[in-house]
């Protein structure tokens, strides 16, 4: 069964930093890439960056360009998203993603607010 765990979110003033976590379980996670995904009250669920199984090509939305970075470690089954000089309107609830076997698969998600 898979099973996607995020952890990390919480309350940061505008300027600081985050760093998120996703732990998975269920498949043979090295072999899968990755992604993770925000979604804003009112707004629709966008993707925010995503990484080969490799680590080696990585991919982010516009907004979060040179501010976010995604990595993960296949020896620990684990993705992360560090998120540095957040913005109020980076506040979201983030998951992360796989694709297995066609079909998506989603934690539960961890809220991250920026507020002064």
């Amino acid at each position: 069964q898979v099973q996607l765990v995020e952890s990390g979110g919480g309350l940061v003033q505008p300027g600081g930093s985050l760093r998120l976590s996703c732990a998975a379980s269920g498949f043979l996670f090295r072999y899968y890439a990755m992604s993770w995904y925000r979604q804003a009250p009112g707004k629709e669920r966008e993707l925010v960056a995503d990484v080969t199984s490799t680590g080696g090509s990585r991919n982010y939305a516009d907004s979060v360009k040179g501010r976010f970075t995604i990595s993960r470690d296949n020896a620990k089954n684990t993705v992360y998203l560090q998120m540095d000089s957040l913005k109020p309107e980076d506040t979201a609830v983030y998951s992360c993603n796989v694709r297995w076997r066609g079909t998506d698969y989603w934690g539960k998600g961890t809220l991250v607010t920026v507020s002064a």
